[in-house]
């Protein structure tokens, strides 16, 4: 772990100096912690672009880069606190960061806050709504707090919004990210190959004993745990989408799904692959499965430098549609029909969230790491197939960086 060094957060900092070109001071916030219950919060998890450019986990810690300084701001911490939480090492946040300057909480405000006075405009990263329809969850109120906080100290503060320059910066991704997400991607697949064994999962009953199975091989191999809530997903529970229960009891004649992904040094691996119980898929299954590989194989030939998502993700629509017409499922390849098997998007941006932040508008660059993820689900057949790889565009094309575990 902690194969960052403090050159790496230094580096982007100066990257995103750079790509801002603004004078205005940059106010960076971490998140915050969520309570769980009455004492107790759920575990803590870092605002991944904070931790671009920090390398800090700790909590409510705030960066602040103005013209040739920068420091961090600690919270302070109730004694109470510390004795069961522990006190922020403050030269182990200078060591891992590479800032200098480390204040507490009313020595950092009150520097902070004399600059606020004199400037018009602060950049930071916008807040996000309170509550997101979409998706039905709170977010952290971490961003939303400090905006609120610097308009508190100077009312006519324009706020600059970062977010599309630390998407940028986020979608191309350095050697030593593309090092850590293929750690993530071995240890995915030396864990699915320990327990997917074609013909061997008899031994399992539940879904979750699959589940848990997943988390002692992640941790035992060095990951963190999982990237995000993983998947395992049998017969008619494969075709919703994010099946998170994993509390499905599970049948021989049946498909298993497995979308999965370790997370290693806070960098994600995304795969899924689908497996037949007994071994030997029906030609029903058969049939899908292969239009499955067949697409993303399509969409695999069509990734390269240049290429617009938005155009590559129609591209793979139609193929599909032709595909969805060879199994009888639709008649004409209209996105309605289409959609009705194929509900979700084809790639999306892969690093430090699974779902990474990019630039979906801008072409492909080499660098972007992409998760490649057609699939086909036919609930009343209770099939449901998504076969996903993690790909690297390079100057020539992709590499593909799941290529040892068999399709």
């Amino acid at each position: 772990m902690n194969e960052f060094g403090s050159e790496f957060f230094a580096g982007n900092r100066e990257r995103l100096r750079q790509l801002f070109t603004g004078t205005a001071p940059i106010v960076l916030t971490a998140n915050g912690s969520l309570q769980k219950g009455s004492d107790e919060a759920y575990p803590f998890h870092q605002d991944r672009s904070f931790w671009y450019f920090t390398g800090v986990d700790e909590p409510d810690v705030l960066l602040v880069m103005d013209k040739d300084k920068e420091y961090l701001i600690v919270p302070d911490r109730e004694a109470v606190r510390e004795t069961f939480d522990g006190a922020v090492d403050f030269d182990a946040l200078k060591n891992r960061s590479g800032v200098d300057k480390v204040y507490g909480e009313k020595e950092g405000w009150r520097h902070l806050t004399s600059r606020m006075r004199k400037v018009k405009n602060v950049a930071t990263l916008a807040a996000p709504p309170r509550y997101v329809d979409f998706w039905g969850m709170y977010t952290n109120p971490a961003r939303a707090e400090l905006i609120h906080r610097l308009k508190q100290i100077n009312g006519e503060l324009e706020l600059l919004d970062l977010r599309p320059h630390v998407g940028r910066l986020r979608m191309i991704k350095q050697e030593p990210e593309i090092a850590a997400i293929q750690k993530a991607i071995d240890i995915t697949i030396a864990t699915l190959q320990e327990i997917a064994k074609p013909g061997e999962f008899g031994t399992y009953e539940y879904e979750y004993e699959i589940e848990a199975d997943l988390t002692r091989g992640f941790r035992r191999r060095g990951a963190a745990g999982h990237a995000f809530s993983p998947i395992v997903a049998s017969g008619k529970r494969a075709c919703t989408i994010h099946h998170f229960a994993n509390d499905g009891k599970l049948a021989k004649n049946e498909l298993l799904m497995f979308d999965v992904g370790a997370e290693y040094d806070h960098y994600c691996a995304d795969i899924s692959r689908t497996y037949s119980m007994s071994g030997k898929m029906s030609p029903r299954q058969q049939a899908v499965y292969s239009a499955v590989k067949e697409a993303q194989a399509y969409a695999f030939s069509l990734l390269k430098p240049g290429v617009l998502m938005k155009n590559y993700e129609k591209q793979v629509e139609t193929f599909v549609g032709e595909k969805l017409r060879e199994l009888g499922l639709i008649k004409t390849i209209k996105r309605e029909t289409v959609r009705t098997y194929f509900p979700h998007a084809t790639s999306h941006f892969l690093g430090l969230d699974a779902h990474d932040a990019g630039e979906y508008e801008r072409p492909l660059e080499p660098g972007v790491v992409l998760a490649v993820e057609p699939g086909i689900y036919i609930a009343d057949e209770a099939i449901g197939v998504r076969i996903e790889d993690n790909v690297l565009i390079t100057e020539t094309g992709i590499k593909i960086l799941t290529e040892s575990l068999p399709r």
